[in-house]
């Protein structure tokens, strides 16, 4: 017994033991690896505020000329961390696109920016850009361009076994190649793409009242102001299948791309359309925008909005233009995906305006049929856009009235309209005018009229019967040779 309880006490003993050096290992493991953390995280530390490495090869002077950046600069620019390059970039876009004052606003929000030289040269290179741009002279004279739903591929939308929507297509359409074609044509004799509130605005007077006057638009001499807009982006059900965009949807990198629906059933995303072609070319040339400005996208109510089947007959069979088809559509999520791209494109630059719901000509409409007209854009469109859309472009290139080009007081009957849409909040009202330029200035309104670049006019232009579209481009090397010929009026 005495044996057994000497030979436990012997077991505990060297138990102990194991425990307490292995207690003291793990202790030394411990202290190591918090030493060779202490030495690292001071390593660290120091690199930040240290004076930055000479290259042993050159005397240090050498080595300060060559990299541009003493110790001090080096210091504040660890200091201001590498978000100033980031910020470096996007105010060069800035300046690129004539907003220089944003630039140099950019720039000097970076903390320290003063001892960084790319900063400073910066700064100095946008100063010397802004001194170049002159008040744009010529408010009154700026053209206002406009497109239908660009044809994606003629040989198939000029060529449908239905004439009459050929001849409609080929007539008042363009198709993509003619688009980018006229688009890099007039980049490159300089015009630049100008918000409509660039040209003119609402100003509060003294007295509280609000009235229209002209805007500044700062360019450097060369460069010519422009107002884009596209019609009917709706993509209407008749188009289905004639070689157009479905929609307009928003992809992985948060761009406004486009969706065709193939027969298979299969979608094929790309830039089919005037939306996501403009921001293509602004990608690739910054300088083509204004101050970040887009177009304005014309909208109806009938069929929807840019692709989307949000009208309240979609999903609702005891409205008598219900079909049974409309089923396959949830309105709400229709909505909700409508609303989402609005919201994008607005935030990107573009302008939303009325079109009518119904595609109606206000000026042959009676006032009755006006006011439900607009009333219905009012309540199905205008909440998808976010409220508060101050354009309306005319269906059919039409006005208010006869004679309403001498303005909104010209008949009772044209008044009466005016004064109607101007309550909805309307201030910018855009026909069609095949003249180079044409606008009205008013106290409550601006008007500005609109050059459709379609088949039939760049028709005229090739044919040699009348060319309205030198300023803009030549018409002979931007015709798209799958149009049948010759181009028909309706």
């Amino acid at each position: 017994m005495d044996n057994y309880n000497s030979r436990a006490r012997e077991l505990r003993r060297r138990r102990r033991r194991r425990r307490v050096i292995r207690n003291r290992i793990i202790f030394a493991c411990v202290v190591i690896l918090l030493v060779v953390g202490i030495v690292f995280l001071v390593k660290w530390l120091s690199s930040g505020s240290s004076e930055t490495p000479k290259d042993t090869s050159a005397p240090a002077a050498n080595a300060t000329e060559a990299t541009g950046t003493s110790a001090e600069a080096g210091t504040t620019q660890a200091a201001a961390g590498a978000d100033w390059q980031a910020v470096l970039a996007e105010a060069d876009i800035h300046c690129k696109q004539y907003n220089y004052d944003k630039a140099i606003e950019l720039v000097k929000g970076v903390n320290g920016y003063e001892g960084i030289p790319e900063l400073s040269d910066a700064i100095s290179r946008y100063e010397a850009e802004k001194a170049k741009a002159v008040p744009y002279d010529k408010m009154s004279e700026i053209t206002h361009v406009f497109y239908h739903t660009l044809v994606i591929d003629g040989s198939v939308t000029f060529h449908l076994s239905d004439a009459k929507k050929v001849k409609d297509y080929n007539q008042v359409m363009t198709t993509i190649d003619e688009f980018n074609k006229i688009t890099q044509e007039m980049y490159d004799r300089g015009y630049v793409l100008v918000d409509i509130h660039d040209i003119a605005h609402l100003e509060t007077q003294p007295d509280g009242t609000q009235k229209m006057v002209w805007g500044t638009i700062y360019l450097p001499e060369g460069k010519t102001p422009f107002v884009l807009s596209q019609d009917d982006v709706s993509y209407y059900e008749y188009m289905e299948g004639d070689g157009f965009a479905n929609r307009l949807v928003i992809d992985e990198n948060g761009s406004i791309t486009n969706e065709i629906d193939q027969a298979d059933g299969s979608v094929v995303t790309g830039s089919y359309d005037m939306v996501p072609l403009v921001e293509d070319f602004i990608r690739e040339h910054p300088d083509f925008s204004y101050r970040g400005a887009r177009g304005i996208i014309a909208l109806t109510g009938y069929n929807g909005i840019l692709g989307y089947r949000t009208a309240p007959k979609y999903g609702d069979p005891s409205d008598s233009s219900y079909k049974p088809e409309y089923a396959k559509y949830n309105v709400d999520e229709e909505r909700q995906k409508a609303t989402a791209v609005a919201a994008r494109m607005q935030e990107l630059g573009w302008r939303f305006a009325s079109h009518s719901w119904g595609h109606k000509d206000y000026g042959a409409l009676s006032f009755e049929k006006l006011q439900t007209d607009a009333q219905k854009w009012e309540d199905q469109v205008e909440p998808l856009l976010g409220g508060n859309i101050d354009t309306i472009i005319f269906p059919f290139g039409a006005d208010l009235g006869e004679g309403s080009w001498r303005g909104y007081d010209h008949s009772d009957s044209i008044q009466q309209k005016y004064k109607y849409l101007d309550g909805l909040g309307f201030d910018y009202y855009c026909p069609v005018d095949g003249s180079q330029y044409w606008t009205q200035m008013k106290d409550g309104y601006f008007r500005q009229g609109r050059r459709n670049l379609d088949g039939i006019r760049m028709w005229w232009a090739v044919s040699g019967y009348k060319d309205t579209l030198s300023d803009l481009f030549d018409a002979n090397k931007v015709f798209d040779k799958t149009r049948p010929t010759p181009v028909e009026n309706l």
